[in-house]
């Protein structure tokens, strides 16, 4: 579909949502959407109360989160009007995929693919753990020592430093370092083969999989990554790197994470998420433990208080802060979806900070923008506490580290070989802007019919 076929659809359908309820709900319309954001704001209302209450009021609280959208729904099938809502709510998701599709030329290209040379050892760490055991299933150690590369299947009886076993393998010769396991392990060997500049793989046999995601790889059959070895090309990604402590501090005895930072690819997460997983209980009971920590921790009862200083952002005890590699895309933070590039040079910066029911029901109509989140995007950020030391979640990894913790990124420093041919080759999703699909809509036919004209 041309762009402009798609911006006129997009038009079509959005008036025809309003349409549907104007003709078929009449003035009961209006009613129709005043009770839709009514039981909206009963619903954020009752879910902010269940995360920062204990005892009886977060029963009552979980009853109104229920009971809201429940009664809805209810009264919308009494008055016989479900139908038309569902129908309008179709055609305006219509609409905006119609829309969004108009403006993807507005979107800059994808990152640049660079040619790759032979490999002649490649060397490859893989966790059978990981994936719930999608090394075993797909035969990737099988199929890579087919390959001709070298592969070290770890041993999950006995923990084994990853980041050592790959400085010993490029001692030995290997002129490419890759793992096959979740995106913490990555990090660290990723690390190692910037030291040494070479070509970095990933195998997508993780659970999330969320650097592979970001790169475009399969994350269904990790095996068709292996084709990286033989018909690759090379990407030139931005690195995040943690610095814990001042970083004037130059005394000889620092660790070596101090002194070179720490690695990450996707993400470093501090505040109300990093300080539920550094309890011992969250690993045998996960959603217990977050239910009797939230509520401190989102009234700042317990935890230490933040402060965020991103360019000329300055940000006091926000509740959770995520610092990412190159910023996710508008309109998706909150999920996590994807990072249209990994080579913009710049951090992501999201701060949560919502102190009542009314912010937390903000976020909620207003599609995860309002006065509760920030965001913003710095080439360094700096994240401080009243407390000497913080719990930081790593790439999934749970870290304590001294504060303040400096957060910095390093432009193209990893070279990360790829298959020629990907799946989910990364895009940037335009965000919607109606104006310019209208005009994209209007503007084009003119010329359209200009051009028939002539």
């Amino acid at each position: 579909m041309s762009r402009r076929w798609a911006a006129r659809l997009a038009l079509a359908a959005g008036a025809a949502a309003i349409a549907v309820l104007v003709v078929f709900a009449g003035l009961g319309s209006l009613l129709l959407m005043v009770v839709g954001w009514a039981g909206l704001v009963l619903t954020a209302a009752g879910g902010w109360w269940l995360l920062t209450h204990t005892g009886w009021i977060r029963a009552l609280a979980a009853l109104l989160a229920i009971a809201a959208p429940l009664g809805v729904l209810i009264l919308y099938t009494a008055a016989g009007l479900l139908w038309v809502v569902l129908l309008s709510l179709a055609l305006w998701a219509l609409a905006v995929s119609a829309g969004r599709a108009a403006l993807v030329d507005d979107t800059p290209p994808g990152m640049p693919e660079h040619s790759a040379g032979r490999v002649e050892r490649p060397f490859l760490i893989m966790n059978p753990r990981s994936g719930g055991g999608k090394v075993e299933k797909f035969q990737l150690a099988e199929r890579a020592r087919a390959l001709g590369a070298e592969v070290v299947v770890l041993d999950p009886a006995r923990h084994q430093d990853v980041a050592e076993l790959a400085r010993k393998a490029v001692r030995d010769g290997a002129d490419l370092l890759g793992v096959a396991g979740g995106d913490g392990t990555q990090a660290l060997v990723a690390g190692v083969a910037m030291e040494h500049d070479l070509p970095f793989m990933v195998i997508s046999a993780g659970t999330r999989n969320h650097f592979a995601m970001d790169l475009g790889l399969d994350r269904q059959d990790p095996s068709t990554c292996l084709e990286a070895l033989t018909d690759g090309v090379e990407l030139r990604i931005d690195v995040g790197y943690l610095h814990a402590g001042e970083p004037e501090d130059r005394s000889a005895g620092r660790s070596a994470e101090r002194s070179a930072g720490r690695v990450f690819l996707n993400n470093a997460s501090f505040g109300v998420y990093a300080e539920v997983v550094q309890s011992p209980a969250y690993r045998d009971d996960k959603a217990r433990t977050i239910l009797e920590m939230l509520p401190d921790l989102l009234t700042h009862h317990s935890g230490a208080r933040l402060t965020v200083r991103a360019g000329s952002l300055t940000k006091d005890s926000p509740q959770a802060v995520l610092v990412s590699n190159n910023p996710y895309e508008r309109g998706d933070s909150a999920g996590l979806g994807r990072r249209g590039r990994l080579d913009s040079g710049e951090l992501g910066v999201l701060c949560v900070g919502v102190g009542n029911a009314a912010e937390a029901t903000e976020l909620l109509l207003r599609g995860g923008q309002g006065r509760g989140l920030t965001e913003a995007t710095a080439r360094e950020v700096v994240v401080d506490a009243d407390a000497p030391v913080i719990p930081v979640g790593v790439d999934g990894e749970a870290l304590t580290l001294s504060t303040p913790v400096r957060c910095r990124i390093e432009s193209g420093a990893l070279r990360v070989r790829v298959p020629r041919h990907r799946p989910g080759v990364p895009h940037t999703a335009p965000p919607m802007n109606w104006r310019r699909v209208r005009r994209l809509a209007l503007t084009m036919g003119r010329t359209a019919a200009g051009h028939g004209a002539a």
